[in-house]
């Protein structure tokens, strides 16, 4: 391990300036300048100073919320940070982050995360991308220690042991859990411990003397480059401040805050440098330089506006191009649903280096439902791999990666388990252009499937696409035939935003006609299964079966709808929308299997009264499932679920409603 050229007049001065920005912070705060919440990282200043001193200028560095040391460290200049912080237009990012969810990519600092824990899957994934890209680059993620009892960390520290990512976790141990004596939650204080059960090599450090921080660090960072995996830092400090600027730190006893003053990083840097026999007057000198430079950024900072309110909704996604259908160039194929997934993704992973296949089981198995089976062969265990059963790790890391450039394609088994990591999806990669104002985007994809089948529980069995669609920045697609899970999975690869698909196990070993050479689409865009005057029925997913076999009974009876099967419900096709309303004589029903209460189908029916009120013949109706848990028994689901003959009769009574409004 080779020792790192830290001085401490540098290292005084870093720390410094770290100090005074956070104390103006503060100050600002109090004042009234900017409201919301600070977590200052005073008293930790030695441990972002001595781990940037040891890691090379493109290592990433995704810090937790107390990280405006580390954006410092990072070289972000001071009126940018001081104005993001302040929510001010010349922010960083323009005042959508704030204290707690600063990002600058532009100097590798991958943002803040104000979910505690949360970035250690996501520095997982960086690190996996730096490992595909054999780009030599590290990851860098610092957390508390109280974080060390998120399930998230352990997931995200097991995933990266499992692949000896490149990646370095740095522990900020200051012995406080927030408001709560960390140690009053533990079995044992020996934070290393715990990275002694994944494998990972743990070390304790003086987090209040940089120069040992970066000589660690140093050391963690020469094992992650030759491949031998991820390292734990468990660097020792202290809070001089409260959890947070408004915390009066009634519970903190006297002399812990007394113990903190004496060991903090500062004032032992200072006796060093008096030991050294540095000239007080240097020293003097470093302070008041530090202090004019916070005293202009403040200045630029009080000028500044406040972000424009047109500046509110951008960045959600990026730019949509124009639905396309189908352009076939050739015969078509006859396929399963099942067979057409793993087609296109065998596509996408042939035509695009940067996409990686992984999930629970998908590598050498093929999958649970076999979607997968392949490619691994095909492709490599680089490119198609096993995971832990981890769902934090595994969407966390697709985030990481996608964001890195890779275009991740990670499976979920089944719609239930994302919501045992739905913060990776929700708080994560549905923020990530938003927050850096698209410097950064995630373009990733979920696969997942959803649904009510014979011998299935209530825990494998819920429709949650109203919850996903609910989500600024995720696009969500429900393919229903072979043709759409091929042509909607290569259209979601190929999206520059996250895309969450939902396949349907009941249609998987459905057949038909996918034509294999047509030329990709874009997402988006919903379609007319058949054309009828008396009625229309919008359905999506799974269902649109049950609904085309209710229109072929109601044929014969005389009465002929039109169905339309939205496919993606973000982006939503409205404009279909609008011609099933008119083609349907103005009586619509809306078919989905999610109980009622809260569904999608509310949504669309709520656009359709308040968009084309003026031509419906009728109101609005819609079939869902029952609000129920789903029990395991046929014969109990069916009682639960739209069936064709529950479509058909809902058709029957809409379409022989009065011709006026209700």
């Amino acid at each position: 391990m080779s020792e790192i050229a830290l001085t401490p007049l540098d290292a005084f001065r870093a720390m410094v300036t770290i100090r005074v920005f956070e104390e103006r912070c503060l100050e600002l705060s109090a004042e009234g300048f900017y409201p919301g919440s600070v977590h200052t990282s005073t008293g930790q200043e030695a441990i972002p100073v001595g781990v940037r001193a040891a890691i090379r200028p493109g290592d990433r560095v995704l810090p937790t919320y107390r990280g405006h040391g580390w954006a410092i460290a990072a070289g972000i200049p001071l009126e940018g940070l001081l104005a993001e912080i302040a929510q001010r237009a010349g922010g960083i990012n323009g005042g959508r982050g704030g204290s707690a969810y600063l990002t600058s990519p532009e100097h590798s600092f991958f943002g803040e995360n104000s979910i505690v824990g949360a970035g250690i899957p996501i520095g997982g994934g960086v690190a996996l991308a730096a490992q595909h890209q054999k780009s030599n680059r590290i990851a860098v993620v610092s957390i508390g220690d109280g974080a060390m009892n998120q399930g998230s960390v352990h997931e995200g520290m097991i995933f990266a042991a499992a692949y000896n990512l490149p990646v370095v976790y740095i522990i900020e141990d200051n012995g406080w859990s927030e408001m709560t004596e960390t140690a009053t939650l533990l079995r044992t204080p020996d934070l290393t411990s715990r990275a002694a059960g994944y494998g990972i090599p743990a070390v304790t450090v003086d987090g209040c003397d940089p120069v040992a921080v970066a000589n660690a660090m140093s050391g963690a960072a020469e094992r992650a480059r030759a491949g031998e995996g991820p390292t734990l830092l468990v660097c020792k400090t202290v809070r001089l401040r409260g959890h947070y600027n408004r915390d009066i730190e009634h519970y903190r006893p006297k002399a812990d805050t007394e113990s903190a003053a004496i060991a903090e990083p500062i004032i032992r840097m200072r006796a060093q440098l008096e030991s050294m026999g540095v000239p007080d007057e240097d020293v003097r000198k470093i302070e008041e330089e530090v202090l004019a430079e916070i005293d202009a950024a403040t200045a630029a900072v009080r000028a500044m506006p406040a972000p424009a309110p047109g500046d509110a909704v951008g960045h959600v996604y990026g730019p949509l191009a124009t639905p396309t259908g189908p352009q076939s160039q050739g015969a078509a194929t006859e396929l399963t649903y099942q067979r057409a997934v793993n087609k296109a993704l065998d596509a996408e992973l042939t035509n695009r280096p940067e996409v990686l296949v992984y999930g629970e089981d998908v590598g050498f198995a093929g999958g649970i439902f076999g979607v997968s089976r392949g490619l691994q062969k095909t492709h490599g265990s680089s490119r198609v791999f096993d995971t832990p059963i981890s769902e934090s790790a595994i969407l966390g890391s697709a985030v990481g990666a996608a964001m890195e450039g890779m275009r991740p394609i990670v499976e979920i088994m089944w719609a239930d388990f994302l919501l045992v990591a739905l913060d990776q999806l929700v708080n994560q990669a549905a923020n990530v252009r938003y927050s850096t104002r698209s410097v950064l985007h995630a373009p990733l994809v979920v696969r997942t499937q959803q649904g009510a089948t014979a011998g299935s529980c209530a825990q494998h069995d819920q429709s949650l696409e109203a919850l996903l669609v609910h989500i600024p920045g995720l696009r969500v697609g429900l393919p229903s035939t072979p043709a759409d899970a091929y042509a909607m999975t290569r259209a979601a690869v190929a999206d520059d935003d996250p895309v969450i698909l939902i396949e349907a196990r009941e249609l998987y070993q459905m057949k038909g006609d996918v034509h294999l050479d047509a030329e990709a689409e874009n997402i988006g865009g919903a379609r007319f299964h058949r054309r009828g005057a008396d009625l229309s029925i919008i359905t999506w997913g799974a269902p649109l079966h049950r609904v085309l076999a209710a229109a072929d009974v109601l044929a014969t009876s005389g009465i002929e709808a039109t169905v339309l099967d939205l496919r993606w419900l973000n982006p939503l096709d409205d404009a279909a929308i609008a011609e099933a309303v008119q083609t349907g004589g103005g009586r619509v029903l809306v078919v989905h299997e999610a109980n009622s209460t809260g569904g999608f189908g509310a949504e669309i029916v709520a656009r359709i009264q308040e968009q084309h009120f003026s031509d419906l013949s009728a109101p609005v109706q819609r079939l869902g499932t029952a609000d129920s848990r789903m029990p395991a028994a046929a014969s109990l689901q069916s009682a639960l679920l739209p069936t064709e003959d529950s479509i058909a009769e809902a058709a029957r009574g809409l379409a022989g409603l009065s011709s006026t409004h209700a």
